[in-house]
């Protein structure tokens, strides 16, 4: 019987390597990425049974690439192995793309527990995350957060953040250097910013980038 197909996606190699390490006797890993949009490339090649990735991830954070892989892999599975706790992000995860979301500081067998559980159907989250994410559900069963930006105004607005230009977002992004000005411009008259640092703060109340 054929071992489950497992994807990596992480920008910290000594972790892929550590992953890679510990699931192998049960799993094949068949890739890995550590952007997301080598993630995007290259789980559309591999169609993988499960992926791995984390929210963090640079040039297409998790979020917006978890997003995608949900319409284009309908069949793959989405696990989130991820530092962040926060229970809203957690909720909004589950809510819209991901089968389950393990927090990176749990132990290695609950790591393997939950992908079992993935690949088996049902959804799994880390137990100390459960009480918060069921107080989340009581206090609004029906929370889905607006998005305010466009998927395109979110790729841009990422790439600013994390240090790259407007001539190298565009290039990244395949657009002209007008387009990504009229993007960035955009966002700041939409949100009211003044300021790089205001897009940067905006970009990361997003969960575009670490805080």
């Amino acid at each position: 019987m054929p071992l489950p197909r497992i994807f990596l996606a992480d920008d910290h190699v000594l972790l892929v390597d550590a992953f890679r390490k510990l699931l192998e006797p049960e799993f094949e890993i068949v890739g890995t990425a550590g952007d997301g949009k080598s993630l995007l490339a290259s789980a559309l090649r591999l169609n993988p049974d499960l992926i791995l990735l984390d929210l963090g991830l640079p040039l297409l954070n998790g979020m917006d690439a978890g997003r995608q892989l949900k319409h284009l892999l309908p069949k793959t599975k989405l696990l989130v192995v991820t530092m962040n706790e926060d229970p809203i992000v957690a909720s909004e995860v589950i809510h819209q793309w991901a089968s389950g979301y393990v927090l990176k500081k749990t132990g290695a067998s609950e790591l393997i527990h939950g992908i079992r559980e993935v690949l088996a159907g049902r959804p799994y989250v880390s137990p100390n995350l459960l009480p918060h994410l069921e107080r989340e559900f009581i206090r609004d069963p029906n929370h889905h957060r607006q998005a305010s930006l466009t998927q395109r105004q979110r790729e841009v607005l990422q790439l600013l953040a994390e240090g790259h230009s407007m001539k190298e977002t565009a290039h990244i992004l395949d657009l002209t250097t007008r387009t990504v000005a009229f993007h960035k411009y955009k966002i700041m008259e939409s949100f009211d910013l003044s300021s790089n640092v205001e897009l940067l703060k905006l970009a990361m109340r997003e969960h575009l980038v670490a805080g």
